[in-house]
């Protein structure tokens, strides 16, 4: 047996899961990339896979592995640094374990990550967000939980990972109400919801049912909804919406799109950056912050003053799809 097979085992159990206590996304994220890595060297080497040496992996095949994936699979440049990201880790692992192959080590680890273009941040508009919300089928089971997977996502702008992993108890419906969720970087936080908001979720709670542990938003047969599952549904509604939305012909609309439009929506009625940070789970840096966030009192305020310019602006109880 070579010597990668302990190394990547020892990397995945010691350094991932022991020392840096990874999530089991990042976990998951790894496992892919060094999956398509070592098929990828296998079949250029011409081995098996329980063959392969550290030696072989070096610099000139992991850059022909990242080629693969921007022109073979089609990734895009993102998805390329991700995976370079995660091959780094390993080596940098490596170079304390093995220094007979430092200088392939070395050749491997100076591989830059490669720069591409920013665009502009999608979101969408008021009268965008209203026909999307309007667009599934209220008559139907799947319609009400899409609406309301929709609502709670346009008004608290959770990421998907967020979404899909809600439970019934993570909902408070009464005073003070908020949806409660563990982020990303492991940070806990409950986002205040609106007198909308709550009354659609009322609804579907009633009807949904369900024990606390069980998912906020099931399949039909009670499972948690996958995240191709809610790409796909908002697919379909944004393709429906597109009928009577011209302007909605032109974007690219992904829930990750939502997320923006919340921020967005939040940033018109005149909520500080650093406050809509706070409510999109990404600040990380002064505690007292996160303490004013975890008490409710700038969520509050911040979602007081949303709905107020919307209720100004004559759309108010129009958002969300006339609810």
């Amino acid at each position: 047996m070579s010597a990668f097979a302990p190394l990547l085992q020892s990397f995945f159990t010691e350094r991932l899961i022991g020392q840096r206590r990874a999530s089991v996304h990042t976990v998951a994220g790894y496992r892919d990339t060094f999956r398509l890595l070592l098929r990828f060297a296998a079949t250029r080497a011409g081995t098996v896979l329980s063959d392969l040496d550290i030696g072989q992996i070096d610099a000139p095949l992991v850059s022909a592995f990242l080629d693969h994936l921007e022109h073979g699979r089609g990734n895009s440049v993102r998805t390329r640094n991700n995976r370079l990201a995660a091959v780094h880790s390993l080596f940098s692992y490596a170079a304390l374990r093995h220094p007979e192959h430092a200088a392939t080590i070395q050749r491997v680890l100076a591989i830059p990550a490669k720069r591409y273009e920013h665009n502009l941040v999608s979101y969408l508009t008021e009268a965008e967000v209203d026909v999307l919300l309007a667009s599934p089928d209220r008559a139907t089971w799947t319609g009400r939980r899409d609406h309301a997977m929709l609502v709670l996502t346009v008004q608290t702008g959770l990421q998907i990972s967020e979404l899909i992993s809600l439970t019934v108890s993570d909902v408070t419906l009464g005073t003070g109400a908020n949806v409660h969720c563990l982020g990303k970087g492991r940070k806990e936080r409950a986002t205040p919801l609106t007198p909308l908001t709550v009354r659609v979720l009322r609804v579907w709670l009633a009807e949904r049912g369900g024990l606390p542990p069980d998912p906020l938003f099931s399949t039909i047969t009670g499972r948690r909804l996958s995240r191709d599952a809610v790409e796909h549904r908002l697919a379909r509604h944004v393709a429906t919406a597109r009928v009577t939305c011209a302007s909605l012909r032109s974007k690219q609309v992904g829930m990750h799109t939502l997320r923006h439009s919340a921020a967005m929506r939040l940033l018109e009625s005149g909520t500080d950056v650093t406050v809509i940070a706070l409510w999109l789970g990404h600040f990380s840096g002064d505690p007292k912050l996160s303490l004013v966030v975890s008490l409710g009192g700038d969520k509050r305020g911040c979602c007081q003053s949303f709905w107020l310019s919307c209720h100004n602006c004559g759309s108010g109880p129009v958002c969300y799809g006339g609810v």
